[in-house]
């Protein structure tokens, strides 16, 4: 697996460990999914990567992976790295970028390019469903980290999905200035991976991420048509869904408004944990400056596209730092909007070990996020395939009355409205998307876990027994609706801690 760098939730996470096993529930049959598959796209054509490898040698495979999740090497799967190259467009506006999202872009500059791919995928053909989901990755830490993969782990693999991780933007290949920086990251964090490890990664080079937009498209074209190297092995994807969260998200948006027209690329996107502004469309020989991509105008998903978005934020994205409310917009045919109770940006499940030893100065949140993105992912893909759309969720209830917008909190301190689950529906803690007073922007992004006392909760629950049956109750509540997977039953169920409850 190779040598793994240890950062925090928008850098790096600690190494894949062998964990969970497969459902059975999940995973897709080949022949039924060329059934349900939608009819051919015409796409335009266009130039692919050039893909080359499998890389080897040097520290191994340099990527942020989840503390726990499904063992890869046990559920049949393999893990690569290739190296993909090309000749990449920037792209400039025709007129300024509305807020409704209806970019009009044309090619601009050309530069070479030569970044590296993840690859992760079942090993028969016959365990692979037809999706590929392909992750922007993220560098808000200073390297590529993969955190969709991470609260996605699960059902990627019991489903049969392949994944496939692009390092899309500069400072993952050249290095730059960290945006959100921890304390474990120093002297790694914004080196790069040619820095990193010159033995596998010298040969790479990134023209700055104007470019970082076609770079996913080619990939995404090497995907579907390989040349003399195949990353995927042979499988036959039908169907490519886009996913990036935090920064990889803001990318996103203004890749589904103004690419994805002009290209027809993918065929679904998870937007995740956006904030209101998109991201520029950047400049050669730079990275995007995040920092002042968070203060930019609020922007919507465009409502024209002809594929299906869904977008999925936290407490932390709608109310807090990352300013999404302004950027709301009401459902359609095809797009979604879920906003989640009682989750952060970043989480404890996301962090793992990492979580007790960021010097936060209140337990990082442990809500239900990884649930909910998980029934996402499947809701997203049936609905490129069926054209059956995800259940409407409430949006969180927010006061704007005092001109700072905050959300609107039960007895409780837990948020109202959104999707709900057990952990706020049946709370033994307040689970918030905002962090303490004095916090570090990391922190600020994790959220925060406070224990409810003995006294309420013996206001709340006559004995152990009534908690664990109101806590069913919910999390069957949550599954009907949809924003849980019945595959994730006994682990919901399991979340359950009856121990802090009197009597």
């Amino acid at each position: 697996m190779g040598r793994r760098l240890v950062l925090g939730v928008l850098a790096l996470l600690p190494v894949l460990a062998a964990a969970c096993s497969s459902g059975d529930d999940g995973t897709a049959e080949g022949d039924a999914a060329a059934e349900e598959a939608p009819p051919d796209v015409d796409r335009p054509e266009g130039p692919a990567a050039e893909i080359s490898g499998p890389l080897t040698g040097g520290q191994g495979i340099n990527l942020a992976t989840p503390v726990s999740g499904p063992s890869l090497e046990e559920a049949g799967w393999v893990e690569e790295e290739y190296r993909a190259s090309g000749t990449a467009t920037s792209y400039r506006a025709e007129g300024e970028l509305p807020a409704d999202g209806t970019y009009a872009l044309v090619e601009d500059a050309r530069a070479d390019y030569a970044t590296r791919i993840v690859v992760r995928r079942p090993a028969d053909a016959e365990g692979f469903n037809g999706t590929v989901v392909v992750e922007w990755l993220n560098v808000s830490g200073g390297l590529d980290a993969a955190p969709d993969f991470a609260y996605m782990a699960d059902e990627l693999v019991r489903g049969g999905y392949a994944w496939v991780g692009v390092s899309a933007q500069h400072i993952g290949v050249e290095g730059g200035p960290v945006a959100v920086g921890v304390e474990a990251g120093e002297g790694i964090a914004g080196q790069g991976l040619r820095n990193l490890d010159p033995a596998r990664y010298g040969d790479l080079h990134h023209p700055g991420d104007a470019f970082a937009y076609d770079i996913y498209t080619q990939v995404a074209r090497a995907l579907r048509d390989p040349g003399d190297t195949d990353p995927l092995g042979g499988l036959r994807p039908e169907r490519l869904l886009a996913v990036g969260e935090s920064q990889s998200g803001f990318a996103l948006t203004t890749y589904v408004n103004g690419v994805q027209p002009l290209t027809r690329a993918f065929d679904g996107f998870l937007v995740h944990s956006r904030g209101g502004a998109a991201a520029p469309l950047g400049e050669p020989g730079a990275g995007i400056d995040i920092a002042g991509t968070v203060g930019g105008p609020p922007t919507r998903i465009r409502t024209d596209l002809d594929v299906p978005v869904l977008v999925l934020e936290t407490e932390t994205d709608v109310a807090g730092i990352l300013n999404f409310l302004p950027a709301r917009q009401p459902d359609t045919e095809l797009f979604r909007l879920w906003e989640v109770a009682g989750t952060a940006h970043a989480d404890a499940y996301l962090l793992g070990g990492l979580a007790d030893g960021l010097g936060c100065p209140a337990p990082v949140n442990d809500g239900p996020h990884h649930y909910v993105v998980k029934a996402a992912l499947r809701a997203l893909d049936t609905w490129v395939r069926t054209g059956e759309a995800p259940p409407e969720a409430d949006r969180l209830e927010v006061d704007e009355s005092g001109g700072t917008p905050v959300l609107v909190r039960d007895e409780n301190g837990n948020a109202r409205g959104g999707i709900r689950t057990p952990h706020v529906d049946v709370p033994t803690a307040t689970l918030s998307g905002e962090a303490p007073p004095g916090s570090s922007i990391a922190c600020l992004l994790f959220g925060s876990t406070t224990p409810l006392s003995a006294e309420r909760l013996a206001e709340l629950y006559e004995s152990p027994e009534d908690y664990l049956a109101a806590w069913q109750e919910a999390a069957d509540a949550a599954i009907e609706a949809g924003f849980v997977l019945e595959d994730d039953r006994e682990a919901l169920l399991a979340d359950a801690d009856p121990d802090v409850i009197p009597g």
